[in-house]
């Protein structure tokens, strides 16, 4: 299987919101209005396709730039932090592909965009709880560390804010 990286489309959303939901509690429940809006505002939206079935996701990203109107309580830590940055807000990659290279590969199109609009550093959050060792570990390799935690939901999720250098320009 080859694998390829291309737009969001507002056909992909039934697909990513479903790939979205099966992640929770990594990520929060998310309906096809609330994606479409996510895909809207963002200034990456990508996702991964088989080669020999581009219509059907394995993955995606959405990320943000700091100048973007987004009310996501990590996101606005990153905006306190910096101004310098893109914010990856979801990245999820369907379970039986989990571990196939997806995520670096879309991890890959979040550092190129920075690297292109001359951001220093590509941010995130995991949780802590409900904990995702697999994802902090993923994210580690990745070259991200930990630049403060918070709680989050009302104190029922505390994330890890992590963050990564994007690197010079090719």
């Amino acid at each position: 299987m080859s694998v390829l990286l291309r737009e969001l489309e507002p056909a992909d959303l039934p697909a990513v919101v479903a790939l979205n939901d099966d992640a929770v509690p990594a990520v929060p429940m998310t309906d096809e209005d609330e994606m479409a809006l996510l895909t809207a505002i963002a200034s990456l939206a990508v996702v991964a396709v088989d080669e020999d079935d581009p219509t059907e996701p394995l993955g995606f990203l959405i990320a943000m730039d700091p100048e973007t109107e987004y009310a996501s309580e990590n996101f606005r830590f990153f905006q306190r932090r910096s101004s310098d940055f893109l914010y990856v807000d979801r990245i999820v990659i369907g379970g039986e592909r989990r571990g196939a290279g997806i995520g670096r590969l879309l991890y890959g199109a979040a550092f190129d965009r920075a690297r292109t609009d001359g951001r220093s550093e590509v941010t995130c959050e995991v949780n802590l709880r409900p904990p995702n060792p697999r994802s902090l570990g993923f994210h580690e390799v990745l070259g991200f560390s930990r630049v403060g935690e918070q709680e989050t939901k009302g104190g029922k999720v505390r994330v890890a804010l992590l963050a990564a250098p994007a690197g010079d320009p090719d």
